[in-house]
């Protein structure tokens, strides 16, 4: 099993420090939903590849308002719309979740190749994976809402 309790374990307290040591927010974990997340409005999910021995994708899926909440606190800005900083904000959250992830399942991380961050956004999408390995969903309660980490994998 790959999302084992204590990797799965990790991946929330590697978001807990990125977020308070970072990002300078605090976050709650919490439960998940049930039911695979599909369709997104008006949000923003970052994306990160992995490769080697295990291969799959971990993202994080922000509304708007969580997005531009969450860059006005990384960045120090005030941040009004989903522009490039709020992109490359949710981004660079990904490719550090990301690389938490590539550490946690890898001694050396040698074995484990990231791609770059990307973003996809806007009014209405579908976010879904291939539906093959293990899936793994974490939700966060930050004061702007929730937001979600989700990652598949497989060996």
């Amino acid at each position: 099993m790959l999302f084992s309790g204590e990797v799965a374990d990790k991946i929330v307290e590697s978001t807990n420090e990125i977020f308070t040591g970072m990002v300078m927010m605090q976050i709650e974990a919490i439960d998940p939903p049930a039911e695979p997340l599909g369709q997104f409005k008006n949000s923003i999910t970052g994306l990160i590849g992995l490769a080697g021995t295990f291969k799959g994708v971990l993202a994080v899926h922000f509304t708007n308002d969580i997005a531009m909440a969450v860059t006005g606190s990384f960045l120090g800005l005030e941040v009004e719309e989903v522009n490039e900083d709020v992109h490359d904000a949710v981004g660079e959250i990904a490719n550090m979740l990301g690389g938490d992830l590539k550490a946690i399942l890898s001694d050396k991380g040698k074995d484990i190749q990231l791609s770059l961050p990307s973003t996809i956004g806007g009014e209405e999408y579908v976010f879904n994976s291939r539906d093959v390995g293990e899936q793994l969903l974490l939700a966060f309660k930050v004061p702007a809402g929730v937001f979600y980490v989700e990652a598949e994998l497989e060996k």
